[in-house]
């Protein structure tokens, strides 16, 4: 794998870069309350600073399409933070397009940052217009993709884009590609550890890494699948006849179930008791995986020379149901740096992993969860082309 990285650009001084990353973080009352995707992105800043460049950032934040209101989604709070994380002034247009951003931009000096509105303002985006990427494109001079969580998007900023200006790589998604190659090319035994609620996300990444992984382990709503398909009750958790008929066909010997979970009932989630798999009520909701079942996987992840982690093993948000997802970030971070290289991805696999309190003890925290599955197996990226080789 070649990556044409902006390390190799040369004379930035005085041009204008267009830096697309992934901004798409939580917000709590007007205020960043997660910012570990803008601290990955401080690197790639510092460098085109540092050489003189004007950096203009654009990203998304959202889904804006059908939002109340699209001041809860601008990228104004954001950039405050970032200008507190860079500990210089970042300048904010509040349009991704026109005169007033022009004006701003001819207004920079060298080492200025400026960050862009929400590119999901703009209906091109997403569309992948090639008019709305010529317009972005008119503004500079080179375009960065640092923005790995959303190269598996065909959306006009990762995609159309780079017909039109010289693209390169940012550090940020260099240092992903090169940690996901890790996975791709593995220490064994590799160990796969796949939760979450959506099913259709996974399907590619257990069929893929199925086939040299040694184990994979599953919890959450994509484990009800695979229960409900090897004929076992889920009562009424979460599950789809479609996702189940997938479930059926990656049914291996390799692929690892809950022996035993934690169940509820009701929209209140009351009655909670632990099951052997065998023994869920039909008016019962699985929830978490049971303590035999963490001794079980925690018999595999100890083994493992490559561990990779995608979604929560249950419904962590809630405390009552939060002790297998906790377990699973304990025992990856333990294993991990050293006796065997770990990556985790998602962003709910990520805020899990902060509340553990072991956070900096994982080799790769992927900033893309969708991108993650979808490169690992081997799907398209179209914000990857002409960068990577």
């Amino acid at each position: 794998m070649k990556v044409k990285s902006i390390k190799q650009a040369k004379k930035l001084a005085g041009k204008v870069v267009l830096l697309r990353v992934d901004f798409n973080v939580p917000l709590k009352k007007g205020k960043v309350a997660e910012d570990y995707k803008l601290f990955m992105n401080l690197p790639t800043i510092r460098l085109l600073t540092g050489a003189k460049a004007k950096v203009v950032i654009i990203s998304h934040l959202g889904r804006p399409e059908g939002s109340k209101s699209k001041k809860a989604l601008s990228l104004e709070p954001i950039a405050k933070r970032l200008g507190q994380l860079l500990r210089k002034p970042v300048l904010f247009c509040p349009t991704v397009i026109g005169p007033t951003a022009k004006t701003m931009i001819k207004k920079m000096e060298p080492g200025d940052i400026l960050v862009l509105e929400n590119l999901r303002f703009e209906a091109g985006e997403e569309k992948n217009s090639s008019r709305f990427a010529r317009q972005l494109a008119k503004l500079a001079n080179i375009y960065v993709n640092n923005a790995f969580a959303v190269s598996h998007r065909a959306h006009a900023s990762v995609a159309a884009i780079k017909r039109y200006l010289p693209a390169y790589a940012g550090l940020l998604l260099e240092q992903e590609l090169q940690n996901m190659e890790q996975i791709k090319h593995p220490r064994r035994p590799l160990v796969v550890i796949i939760g979450g609620a959506k099913m259709s996300t996974k399907v590619g990444v257990i069929k893929r890494l199925g086939k040299k992984a040694d184990h994979i382990l599953l919890g959450g709503a994509v484990a009800n699948n695979f229960l409900a398909a090897n004929k076992l009750p889920i009562g009424k958790s979460l599950a789809d006849q479609a996702s189940i008929k997938m479930a059926k066909k990656l049914l291996k010997k390799n692929v690892v179930l809950p022996v035993d979970i934690i169940v509820a009932k009701g929209k209140n989630l009351t009655n909670v008791k632990m099951r052997s798999v065998a023994k869920v009520g039909k008016t019962e909701i699985i929830l978490d995986i049971g303590p035999e079942t963490m001794k079980l996987y925690a018999k595999y992840i100890k083994t493992a020379q490559t561990l990779v982690w995608n979604g929560p093993m249950g419904k962590f948000e809630n405390q009552t149901f939060r002790h297998g997802t906790m377990f699973t970030a304990r025992a990856v971070a333990s294993r991990s740096k050293g006796r065997a290289f770990g990556l985790v991805g998602g962003g709910e696999t990520i805020q899990a992993l902060r509340q553990s309190k072991m956070f900096d003890d994982v080799d790769w925290i992927s900033t893309g969860g969708g991108a993650m599955l979808v490169y690992l197996s081997n799907g398209c990226m179209p914000g990857l082309k002409k960068i990577v080789r």
